[in-house]
């Protein structure tokens, strides 16, 4: 029997059941899709126009970063329909059973980034477009009116859980879909393809610029990694695995719609109403509204509405949803009560009192650059797995107990560990955005933002060698063996209550 979309989801990271797993691949398309195709995704789609390229050039970079980042996305889909959990309990496999946090914490922090920037953008959105059309005052109270709207429906949504979050989506792909296209017939008078942007030819910021483009664009599908398994964990186990990664990778790829919006409008705005589109202090929604004509402010606060509630619940639900299980104290429904009341505070303290509005756009960048580390070896384990996982041993920590395949070191698996730190810290090292945070290697690529594929590449190379001169215990791969790397036969702990001593099988067979 289908489960009422008005019931309370109680199910936390536990293995989801057979029996309840009705999801289907175009449910996290729908999903995945949904809280990507809102104003926040516009604002970036806005920031190569604020790098000086032209229209060409940026779509160009546009297209390029979305795909990369949706091919990096993709195979993080698989985790949950096979492990019925979410991403971050499935890296127990690879980071230990307490190194798992690891996830849980980029998460959490991922959460906070993003449901503040989708809050703070719909909300000026709205105030803005009530302004024009009916004279509605733009004031801090109102602002902080329309935040306390969007922040309390976002976490009734989550509250009530996967269902509702996915009938509020299927809404929401439809209806912002469609008055994104309707964007066409009100800037189509004013947009010029041939727009050239502020960089002459062979300008030596050119490549600095487009690469930066580019790996703002990648950082939006990358961004979705941790919270993939939450969607996509009630998916029945035997959905033939191409069709799940399909639909991570289309629900990015058509996400060029909201990127497109945000790139043609910001070549208008930069043309027609250039002080909003200061490098300095940019001001895109504002651009936006100052350009459109009034027959459009109802559909712009509109977008508002449906796409900050989209942004926010898939941001939220599933960092409520890890919080749980790392705080035995919590059930769901508490640890997302919690979460978001934590989250609003901050978007009301960053917004009226410490003025991190701009400020939090580079922080989101930085928890990217130290995410996709995490994606890359969670992606190498599950090919040196072969895809093989044990979802009982994943529980451990949840259950609060000790041992298991994926006990390893204490409950930590030092070359996960290592591979993610090392590459993350190396990343960090390598940022390079002007104006708001340059790493102390920033410098040596020619101004060139290398963080992202360095911090990919050098996850890759090091966490192969770490299992490869180091070899995990036999067990950990199944019967089909490693594959590229090698084993050890080390013997793996049993599974034994919190307290109890963690003894191999070896010495618990011979009485020791």
């Amino acid at each position: 029997m289908t489960t009422p979309i008005t019931e309370i989801e109680t199910r936390g990271v536990d293995r989801i059941p057979d029996a309840e797993r009705t999801a289907r691949p175009i449910d996290l398309f729908r999903v995945s899709f949904g809280g990507a195709n809102t104003f926040a995704t516009c604002v970036l789609g806005a920031f190569p126009i604020l790098f000086g390229l032209s229209f060409w050039q940026g779509f160009a970079a546009t297209v390029l970063g979305l795909l990369v980042g949706a091919l990096i996305l993709a195979p993080l889909s698989l985790f949950g329909p096979l492990n019925g959990t979410n991403n971050a309990v499935s890296s127990s496999a690879h980071l230990g059973v307490h190194g798992r946090i690891v996830g849980s914490f980029l998460s959490l922090l991922t959460a906070i980034a993003f449901f503040s920037i989708s809050v703070w953008s719909s909300g000026d959105a709205l105030v803005g477009g009530a302004h024009r059309l009916v004279g509605l005052p733009q004031n801090e109270f109102m602002y902080a009116v329309a935040y306390a709207i969007f922040a309390g429906l976002v976490l009734v949504v989550c509250v009530y859980g996967f269902r509702f979050m996915l009938f509020v989506n299927k809404i929401a792909v439809v209806a912002a879909s469609a008055l994104f296209v309707l964007g066409v017939f009100a800037f189509a008078g004013d947009f010029d393809p041939s727009y050239p942007g502020m960089l002459a030819p062979g300008d030596p910021l050119f490549w600095p610029s487009f690469i930066g483009a580019a790996l703002i664009v990648l950082s939006n599908p990358v961004s979705f990694g941790a919270f993939l398994g939450d969607w996509s964990r009630y998916i029945p186990a035997d959905t033939p695995r191409h069709r799940v990664m399909a639909a991570a990778f289309l629900a990015q790829a058509s996400t060029i719609l909201p990127f497109l919006f945000g790139l043609t409008t910001a070549s208008i705005i930069a043309t027609k109403a250039a002080e909003y589109m200061d490098p300095s202090a940019p001001n895109y929604v504002g651009g936006l509204l100052a350009i459109a004509p009034t027959w459009y402010f109802v559909p712009v606060c509109l977008i508002a509405l449906i796409g900050g509630m989209s942004t926010g619940s898939t941001s939220m639900y599933g960092t409520g949803l890890d919080f749980a299980s790392v705080f035995a104290r919590f059930t769901r429904v508490r640890a997302t009560l919690f979460i978001g009341s934590l989250s609003i505070v901050f978007v009301f303290v960053g917004r009226f009192a410490a003025n991190l509005t701009q400020s939090i756009s580079t922080f989101a960048t930085l928890i990217i650059t130290c995410t996709a580390p995490w994606m890359v070896i969670m992606m190498l384990g599950y090919v040196t797995r072969r895809g093989w996982y044990d979802p009982e041993a994943l529980q451990v920590f949840t259950r609060r107990q000790r041992g298991g395949r994926y006990w390893f070191n204490h409950g930590w698996n030092w070359r996960g560990i290592t591979a993610w730190l090392a590459s993350a810290l190396l990343a960090l090292a390598f940022v390079n955005l002007p104006g708001q945070f340059v790493g102390p290697l920033g410098d040596l690529a020619g101004g060139v933002d290398v963080s992202l594929p360095l911090g990919l590449g050098t996850a890759a190379v090091l966490y192969l060698a770490l299992l490869w001169a180091f070899p995990e215990p036999r067990e950990v791969y199944g019967p089909q063996g490693p594959r590229w790397v090698r084993a050890a036969d080390t013997p793996v702990p049993p599974i034994v209550p919190a307290g109890a001593p963690v003894v191999p099988e070896a010495r618990r067979a011979a009485g020791v």
